[in-house]
């Protein structure tokens, strides 16, 4: 399982890190593609701390507890708005792509979910990894974007919905930024993440073609 389920995990990250980039540079800002960001190679996107050391911590626990909501991110990319067209707006833009690629990876992992399926008569135990991963790429990329558009900064969502407020509300809201890894952990040992995200995750798999395995394959 762990096997079937690295490759979308890593293709979600490391795309998604790689997509603010890129959408960076196109609006004016180099800094991420001259530090080597805009790179589709994972270990330019590893943090140790949120990438290693929390999900690993958070498995563990869920382990022992009996389930659980596994959570964590990658290395920041780096932005400097100063340097694109136009900053409030083209922040927003660099914000959303993220977020954007991982709903076109979980489009295409519904494609690998169809391949899956015409092969089963054929190659039954290539068609049961095909299934199995595909529906991994459309739980995680997923769960990623919704996480992801919550409106909370440092949260991508935190910096669209930072983008659209007035700029004297955006002041004031910018100055919860420091604590909004606090907030998120709180809401998630809580249970109030889950409880919000899991019906939204579940409600977009349903409407993706070959999301109906997502239920099949991990919830049974």
């Amino acid at each position: 399982m762990l096997a079937v389920l690295i490759l979308p995990l890593v293709l979600a990250i490391t795309v998604h890190e790689a997509a603010h980039g890129w959408t960076a540079y196109r609006l004016g800002d180099p800094t991420a593609f001259q530090l080597g960001r805009v790179s589709f190679n994972p270990l330019k996107h590893i943090d140790p701390v949120g990438t290693i050391l929390v999900p690993l911590t958070l498995f563990l626990i869920s382990n022992v507890a009996g389930g659980g909501f596994i959570f964590g991110w990658a290395k920041p990319v780096p932005v400097n708005a100063r340097q694109l067209h136009h900053p409030r707006r083209d922040m927003a833009l660099v914000a959303l792509a993220g977020p954007g690629v991982n709903l076109i990876m979980a489009l295409l992992w519904g494609l690998v979910v169809h391949l899956g399926w015409l092969s089963s008569a054929q190659m039954p135990q290539v068609a049961e990894v095909l299934i199995v991963m595909g529906a991994a790429g459309i739980l995680i990329n997923l769960l990623l974007m919704v996480l992801n558009l919550f409106p909370l900064l440092p949260l991508d969502g935190g910096r669209i919905f930072h983008a659209l407020l007035p700029v004297p509300v955006a002041r004031q809201f910018a100055r919860l930024e420091p604590f909004g890894l606090i907030i998120l952990l709180a809401l998630l040992f809580t249970g109030v993440l889950g409880a919000l995200l899991w019906p939204t995750v579940m409600t977009l798999a349903a409407l993706i073609p070959g999301g109906a395995a997502v239920g099949q394959a991990f919830l049974g």
